[in-house]
């Protein structure tokens, strides 16, 4: 029952944040409109498309591990009753964010539009001071001792080239 209402949860708050801020907002900035690409490269369409074909699934997995793993959401007021750090957890910290960043930026290189490149560095930002004032502090004491060596090891928001293994 438990698992059930955390991907309940889960699937509620990813319509309500991912589709809300990497899909709807950006839709509503662009109306998915191209504009000539960016460097004048059509190459850099491709590159755009690739962040998007990356990001999606990243974020997908984030959100599935949070609720059959950790046993919550994402969401701050359903937070994990387990530390998650399987997955894309073993090489960055924060991969939700970080595929939401890489969505926004793919969809702005693939359409050629800078105003999601502003909004994506807003986005970002916003992230940034959210894990750094809640999402931290409220990891370690929640998690404690798990959680310090899981912050040590994994970085926040440049992944590590090799999967984090754990304590050891």
């Amino acid at each position: 029952m438990q698992k059930a209402i955390a991907v309940l949860g889960s699937a509620l708050f990813f319509v309500i944040a991912p589709c809300l801020l990497a899909g709807l907002v950006p839709w509503w900035m662009t109306r998915w409109e191209f504009r000539p690409p960016f460097l004048g490269l059509e190459l850099t369409r491709a590159i755009g498309a690739l962040l998007i074909i990356a990001g999606v699934p990243g974020l997908v997995d984030s959100f599935v591990r949070f609720a059959l793993q950790g046993l919550g959401t994402p969401a701050p007021i359903a937070p994990p009753q387990k530390l998650v750090v399987t997955g894309l957890y073993r090489y960055v910290r924060n991969p939700i964010y970080v595929a939401v960043v890489a969505i926004i930026l793919g969809q702005a290189i693939l359409l050629g539009d800078w105003r999601l490149v502003w909004y994506g560095a807003l986005f970002w930002a916003f992230s940034h001071g959210f894990v750094v004032a809640y999402e931290e502090p409220t990891l370690k004491e929640s998690f404690g001792a798990e959680y310090e060596a899981f912050r040590t090891n994994v970085p926040r928001w440049i992944p590590r080239l090799t999967a984090w293994r754990g304590v050891r």
